[in-house]
């Protein structure tokens, strides 16, 4: 005999106070912790983490990342980015399978907008945590929203060290994504440099498990003649690698003056694990994102509808009009037209 078979009204016992606990799950915790102390001593089995973990987000270090599943993710839903598919699958698969890493794991994602930087951190964080950019250990900041005045970045730099810190020391594996790096003034983004080092802790808090993300236009001038340079050479845009690029990304966005990491030490401490490129979009990759966007609708894809919204975007470099100069990124507002 199992033993929810002991207590014929322990299911039903189970089901109400679980209802009544995801009520009060976001006020008295001290209520939910009573309420599934007593089904656990009824039916023997149940933990408190468990049960409380199904109606409230949980902070799960040992939640091991399925490689498969973010493979997936990144191949049917990101365009044209096969440097950057490759690299963040490695990074975030090796950093996570490492029980005891020295540092924290720290991305910087360049390229011109509309490329797919911001779709990465999404789906990165979805398969991290379960509520992505929602969850309560996803943390996103905009530079332009959270950042503006460049009269108070020593105010700004106080309170992101007290924001990160207090929030690793709930969740060690939180995220933090900083878009609009190219927006944020010169010295803020410094402030978090201790904390992305190979120290084991910082005011007794470990970073080591936590992940920062960094969004940028920076670079993609680099990004963009490095592409045209294979196309006109006759060599394809799949022979591109990392090592084309990260160089020459790390150098220049450190010398850009209208960058947050201008001469970071970020940068010059090499804290900065990755310098991934999203390469510009070409006519069709516009179309793939077209499908996918009337996709995501429940419509079904018509190809002349996909061709027209396509060609109704606009192409650079002038003569050649290889690449879409705005990515994807307006393609939701002109499929609305059709």
């Amino acid at each position: 005999m199992q033993r929810a078979e002991r207590f014929p009204g322990a299911s039903v016992l189970l089901l109400l106070l679980l209802l009544a606990a995801r009520v009060v799950t976001a006020f008295e915790p001290i209520s939910v912790g009573i309420a599934i102390g007593a089904v656990s001593a009824l039916t023997g089995y149940l933990s408190y983490k468990d049960v409380y973990c199904r109606f409230a987000e949980c902070c799960r270090e040992e939640q091991p990342l399925n490689a498969s599943a973010l493979k997936l993710d990144l191949e049917e839903k990101l365009f044209g980015q096969h440097v950057a598919t490759e690299v963040i699958l490695k990074a975030l698969t090796g950093f996570r399978n490492n029980k005891s890493p020295k540092k924290p794991l720290t991305l910087s994602l360049h390229g011109w907008a509309g490329t797919g930087k911001n779709f990465v951190s999404q789906i990165v964080a979805e398969n991290l945590h379960r509520k992505g950019l929602k969850s309560n250990f996803v943390h996103l900041f905009v530079s332009t929203l959270h950042f503006p005045h460049e009269q108070k970045i020593k105010l700004y730099q106080d309170q992101l060290q007290k924001w990160i810190r207090g929030n690793v020391s709930a969740c060690a594996n939180s995220v933090f994504i900083f878009d609009e790096m190219d927006k944020l003034h010169p010295g803020i983004i410094d402030a978090i440099k201790p904390f992305l080092d190979y120290y084991e802790q910082v005011d007794g808090v470990s970073y080591r498990k936590a992940i920062f993300i960094f969004l940028s236009n920076a670079g993609g001038d680099l990004i963009t003649k490095t592409a045209l340079d294979f196309w006109r050479a006759g060599r394809k845009r799949e022979d591109i690698q990392l090592k084309d690029l990260e160089p020459v990304l790390s150098v220049g966005v450190f010398n850009n003056k209208h960058s947050g990491l201008w001469h970071s030490g970020l940068i010059d401490r090499n804290l900065i694990d990755y310098f991934i490129p999203f390469l510009p979009l070409e006519y069709r990759h516009v179309k793939m994102c077209v499908r996918a966007e009337m996709k995501a609708r429940g419509s079904a894809v018509d190809e002349d509808v996909v061709t027209r919204v396509a060609d109704e975007m606009t192409f650079f470099p002038k003569d050649e009009k290889i690449y879409s100069d705005k990515g994807c990124k307006t393609v939701q507002s002109r499929l609305d037209f059709h």
